[in-house]
């Protein structure tokens, strides 16, 4: 007996588990992250509308409550899965530089800092002290 193989659509989470997550666009993997969408609007349709609405990546990263929960369909829950991830990813990446990071260079030095300022709104002086 063979196997039937249905050709549905992959979602976001069928195609994180075939291919990695580092495949995935932003949106899908909003789609995971929040796992389901409301009565009227797909998972699909609400992490595009929260793309839109907060004008990419950027608006993404600084996003509040306040800015999620404006958009139909984000209610406080979602919102704080949303900015929960968005710093567990900030303090992931901020850990792993600073494990053993070292300067010899002035490149080097601005490497270090720059992935935190270079989403700064304003312009801010930073020292580092060199052991």
């Amino acid at each position: 007996m063979e196997k039937v193989i249905h050709t549905r659509e992959q979602g976001s989470r069928e195609k994180m588990l075939m291919y990695g997550a580092e495949r995935l666009t932003v949106r899908e993997l909003l789609a995971v992250l929040l796992s389901k969408g409301t009565k009227g609007m797909p998972i699909e349709s609400l992490s595009r509308e929260i793309l839109v609405s907060l004008q990419g990546v950027d608006g993404l990263r600084e996003a509040t409550v306040e800015d999620l929960t404006a958009i139909r369909g984000i209610g406080a829950a979602k919102a704080m899965q949303v900015i929960a991830a968005i710093e567990l990813g900030k303090r992931v990446y901020r850990e792993k530089r600073e494990e053993g990071y070292l300067i010899r260079s002035p490149e080097d030095g601005a490497e270090y800092v720059m992935e935190e300022m270079k989403h700064l709104k304003q312009e801010h002086f930073v020292a580092l002290k060199l052991a």
